[in-house]
This record gives C-alpha cells, structure tokens and sequence, in this order.
C-alpha cells in the first residue's frame, strides 16, 4: 500500500523540479521596457523641477512626457493651466533632462501637477 503513494509523490516532485525552474527561466528572459527606464524628478532652485528619464535598456526607446504648469492654484478666478508635453528618442544608456518651469504665471504662485511619462521601443 505504501508504494503507490510514494510513486505518486515521487512523480510530483520531480514534475514539480522540472517544471518550475523553466518556468521561472521564462520569466527572467522576458524584460520589459519597464525594467529598464526611470524616472527622476528634482526641484532645481526655487522655482524649476527637473524631470529627467534614464534609458539602460539595451535597445533605443521613444518616450514621452507630459506635466501641467497651474497659475494661482488657490484662486478662483485667476487660476490658469498650461499643459506641457515632449517626445524624444533615447539611444541605450542615455538620458533626457527636461525642465517644468513656472516662469508662464509671473508673480503668481505655482504648482506643477500630473506628471506623466512612458517609454516603448523605437520602431526604426
């Protein structure tokens, strides 16, 4: 009796050691843009914040950035919005530094809102 279950559990475990590690080898051969872009951002003085995107993938990536510069954001009526955006090609292990600056509301408080950015393979 006892040598059916044991088979059973032998066959298991060694199904469970071959399948496993190839499935975890699959995973790892598997990179995504993802792995490989970053984002920084940092406040420069006191009134810029630089947005800089790293690029270590092994392949050139086409991003893009967006950032909304708002004017008196605590006023009704002399609230303003100025949406920015840029696109740019990042060969490997190269960066792009871009700056949001406020310079648009004068003397007018500021704030910097809903930065966005996103990098995919460049298709040429």
């Amino acid at each position: 009796m006892l040598r059916p279950s044991w088979a059973r559990w032998a066959i298991c475990a060694l199904a469970i050691s071959v399948c496993v590690p190839a499935a975890l080898a699959k995973n790892k051969s598997k990179k995504s843009i993802a792995d490989c872009t970053s984002f920084q951002q940092n406040d420069k003085e006191e009134d810029r914040v630089e947005i800089t995107i790293h690029n270590s993938c092994a392949i050139p990536v086409d991003c893009s950035l967006s950032w909304r510069v708002v004017c008196a954001p605590d006023s009704v009526k002399r609230r303003s919005v100025h949406d920015n955006s840029k696109k740019f090609l990042l060969t490997s292990g190269t960066e792009q530094t871009n700056e949001a600056d406020p310079a648009v509301c004068g003397d007018d408080g500021w704030a910097i809102e809903s930065i966005k950015w996103g990098c995919e393979p460049n298709k040429d």
